[in-house]
């Protein structure tokens, strides 16, 4: 089987980073390792072990990728979070600081609101129609 397993995002500040991940996404913290370089790292994943993709977070090195920190996709939404709550969740995540950028829509295909991450990154949480 084949699946994509990681997908970098670039970030200011690793702890920044997990901390935003994990508390208001509610993502867990699968992997910090420090690197040879100085480096770490750092894998959060938004489900349980192996039930899918997670983000590595790599903490821009140089001023080109510093620039990209936030502004990933031009300003398109980049990356989709699905859920099996959208209510639950969406709640859960304004209490926890979370900016949407929207109400929440009822589209043919679920329920849908876009978000930012702590850089600016816009994202979907989705729940798919049934």
């Amino acid at each position: 089987m084949r699946r994509i397993a990681l997908v970098t995002l670039v970030v200011d500040d690793y702890d920044e980073a997990i901390r935003f991940y994990t508390e208001a996404l509610g993502f867990r913290l699968a992997e910090d390792e420090p690197r040879p370089d100085g480096s770490r790292w750092v894998v959060v994943e938004p489900g349980a072990e192996g039930a899918g993709s997670g983000l590595l977070l790599a903490q821009g090195k140089n001023e080109s990728q510093r620039a990209r920190v936030g502004d990933q996709t031009g300003g398109r939404v980049g990356f989709f979070l699905h859920t099996d709550d959208f209510a639950r969740d969406h709640a859960r995540m304004r209490a926890a600081g979370v900016t949407f950028l929207e109400e929440p829509r009822h589209e043919p295909y679920g329920s849908v609101a876009v978000f930012e991450d702590l850089y600016g990154n816009r994202w979907d949480l989705l729940q798919p129609a049934a």
